[in-house]
């Protein structure tokens, strides 16, 4: 009977031991058969429409001129890298929130089955021998049966650990949100920048057009005449040449002002394609507050707010928090443990029973590289305080350096604002002298060309006065005061933007500027 029941046992492990093989030979064909699959077109036509349907989603069309204080709104609330920027924050801030849990203990449930072909059975040996007694065997356990736990596991190191990690998950989250104000900073300097650039060319479009037309007309009469053979030949071709130079001069003013829209349209998220009127009531200089605010002043507040040097200031707190780190692996871990279990095997007395235990650990290797950890934390404090000494010296000279840029843009400002005075007038008299048929028409393009030229520089000068001011308080790591742009309405967010303004007169009093 035994002898069959044998039999019959290996009957069943043949076809078990074929299927494990089996099962093992198709796992591992599957995993060798991997291979690179690029994105069909259709798959990418389907997320190029998505992704442009999220990227216009929530954005408010345009309606109307767009002045300055709106155009930076727009962009603080629309641009994609700002967005991106935002959601590092708040990922930064995610993570720092599931550092904390390091701090807790460990729940953990588990279940398990267990089977064997054969029954456990297990010879004995009495007293002092250690021959076992062959002629008895006995088992202890079934051969089938289900294991349930539900245990909890404190370590006292884990917790230490796991302070210190959030601590500086915390920093990182800081560091995040300086990376974020430095980013907004340098977003409003381009917006700045193209917005400038984008009225210019509304201004000057229509001049620029009307003055390349004069060239053309004048260019045909001149070689009309050449062929007429009536002058010197070198009289025409000197004539055209001037001409060509001037258009040449035309037709790189409005090359260089034909990508502005397009550079004020991807900042803002505004359609690319779309007309954009700029409101041209806004060209006006700013004040001189700036240079009359002391140098000490600048650099007080730049110390206190600038995003780059705050940054150095928490990753040093960051380097002293691995420190600490560092020297807590090397105590002893002193851990704490309980559970409850519940077996199903009838052998047992007790099928359902509670465990609990303290354990003392430490590791040995601990004693021979501590020296060498320890310097190498300390290594990291020395290399976080260089940087900041490196980024502040740095900060000094970048306050110094814009304060410099703001007066030197300003001074020409005022020279290009007298230059185009001049060429207006001229611009002016020479056409006034060609409708008497009195100038020919090479001095008024000459003329008109060299007043368009004047007034692109001044309004670039003028861009220039602006982004220097913008760059000052990107220095001194100010902003301006507006709340969530998330949450706020584009319209609020404008009346915000235009109501802060530069605080040259309080930082010049003495009053204490926060972020």
């Amino acid at each position: 009977m035994q002898t069959s029941k044998n039999i019959n046992i290996q009957k069943l492990q043949r076809p078990l031991r074929m299927s494990l093989v089996a099962l093992a030979s198709v796992a591992a064909v599957g995993c060798a058969s991997v291979q690179p699959v690029t994105v069909s077109p259709q798959d990418m036509a389907s997320q190029i429409q998505k992704d442009g349907e999220l990227i216009r989603k929530d954005v408010a069309p345009l309606s109307g001129p767009l002045n300055l204080e709106e155009a930076m709104a727009r962009a603080l609330k629309y641009n994609l890298d700002r967005r991106s920027r935002m959601m590092e924050e708040a990922l930064a801030m995610g993570q720092m929130n599931v550092s904390k849990f390091d701090m807790l203990p460990k729940i953990m449930a588990q279940a398990g089955y267990a089977t064997r072909d054969r029954a456990r059975f297990t010879h004995s040996s009495s007293f002092p021998s250690e021959e076992p007694n062959t002629s008895s065997s006995a088992t202890t356990s079934e051969r089938n049966h289900s294991t349930y736990d539900l245990g909890l596991t404190w370590s006292l190191l884990d917790v230490g650990l796991g302070y210190y990690g959030a601590k500086q998950q915390a920093d990182r989250f800081l560091i995040a949100s300086e990376k974020r104000r430095k980013a907004m900073h340098l977003l409003m300097q381009d917006v700045r920048t193209a917005y400038w650039r984008a009225a210019s060319a509304q201004l000057l479009k229509a001049d620029v057009q009307k003055t390349i037309a004069l060239a053309e007309e004048a260019m045909n009469d001149s070689r009309k005449a050449s062929g007429e053979r009536v002058r010197n030949p070198l009289e025409p071709l000197r004539y055209q040449r001037q001409l060509l130079e001037n258009l040449r001069l035309l037709e790189n003013i409005n090359q260089e002002l034909s990508s502005a829209l397009v550079d004020l349209a991807a900042l803002i998220n505004a359609p690319v394609g779309q007309g954009i009127q700029i409101a041209t009531t806004d060209l006006k200089n700013i004040d001189d507050q700036v240079t009359q605010v002391a140098v000490d002043k600048l650099e007080e507040v730049a110390l206190q707010n600038n995003p780059e040097l705050r940054e150095q200031h928490y990753n040093g707190r960051i380097a002293r928090e691995e420190t600490r780190r560092t020297m807590l692996r090397m105590f002893p871990n002193l851990s704490f443990n309980y559970g409850g279990k519940y077996d199903t095997d009838r052998y047992l007395l007790s099928n359902n029973w509670n465990e609990a235990g303290v354990q003392l650990s430490f590791n040995l290797m601990n004693l021979v590289t501590a020296g060498t950890q320890m310097k190498l934390a300390e290594a990291g404090v020395a290399l976080a305080d260089q940087r900041r000494m490196a980024t502040q010296a740095a900060v000094l000279t970048q306050v110094h350096l814009s304060r410099l840029q703001v007066i030197n843009a300003r001074s020409q400002f005022d020279r290009a604002d007298a230059i185009y005075d001049i060429d207006s007038k001229i611009a002016q008299v020479m056409r006034n002298r060609q409708l008497v048929q009195v100038q020919s028409k090479l001095d008024v393009v000459s003329t008109e060309t060299a007043s368009i030229l004047s007034l692109l520089r001044r309004y670039q000068a003028l861009a220039q006065v602006q982004v220097a001011e913008n760059r000052m308080l990107a220095t001194l790591g100010l902003e301006p005061q507006i709340g969530s742009t998330h949450e706020l309405p584009l319209e609020e967010l404008t009346a915000q933007i235009t109501r802060s303004k530069a605080p040259w007169q309080q930082i010049g009093q003495g009053t204490k500027v926060t972020k």
